[in-house]
């Protein structure tokens, strides 16, 4: 695994979350299009040229000097299919502060996928990035979301009321976070 050049991969139980390659565009296309997978994203649904430019934006962000900006495909392990996407944001490195987030195709849903990504994306901002916090946002409405959040140890920090212009109409958020001793914390005693 590389920190500071391109990333080979993050290894989870049943998961591989590797950078995103131009051939994944088709795969990143078939969630990133459809309506009920990006109902509580700020973004989507995508067409094609919205979804290649995805690809070439996750793709340069991975030259990064240092990178603060991982984009990642998350593929199911025994068959090497791509499922969806996540990320790890470094979005204030002086104060140690970074964000997560995840998306998954809808017949992947309910299965474990997205908590298990959530918590491989928390171990590599703690582990290796040396993050202090780690948060997320969710449409309050997003319950699915808001569990796989708390199931990885994260606690509800706060309730934006619209503070973002989504689609057409405001948006609430959830504020969801952890600290890096309360993650080492959950991992000495195995609830993770």
């Amino acid at each position: 695994m590389k920190v500071d050049g391109i990333m080979d991969i993050i290894r989870a139980e049943r998961l591989i979350l590797r950078d995103f390659e131009e051939a994944d565009w088709e795969a990143a296309h078939s969630y990133g299009s459809d309506l009920e997978v990006v109902r509580y994203m700020d973004w989507g649904p995508n067409t094609e040229e919205e979804t290649k430019k995805f690809i070439q934006r996750a793709i340069a962000h991975q030259k990064e000097q240092p990178r603060r900006t991982y984009t990642l495909a998350i593929v199911l392990k025994p068959k090497n299919k791509l499922i969806g996407g996540c990320g790890i944001y470094v979005s204030n490195p002086e104060n140690l502060e970074g964000w997560i987030g995840y998306c998954l195709n809808r017949n992947f849903w309910g299965q474990g996928y997205a908590t298990e990504t959530a918590k491989a994306l928390l171990k590599f901002g703690f582990d290796h990035l040396n993050l202090h916090r780690i948060f997320a946002t969710c449409d309050p409405a997003n319950i699915a979301s808001a569990r796989v959040l708390e199931k990885t140890g994260m606690q509800r920090e706060g309730h934006f009321r619209e503070h973002k212009w989504v689609k057409g109409k405001w948006r609430d958020s959830l504020l969801y976070a952890i600290l890096d001793y309360e993650w080492k914390q959950l991992a000495s005693t195995n609830i993770k």
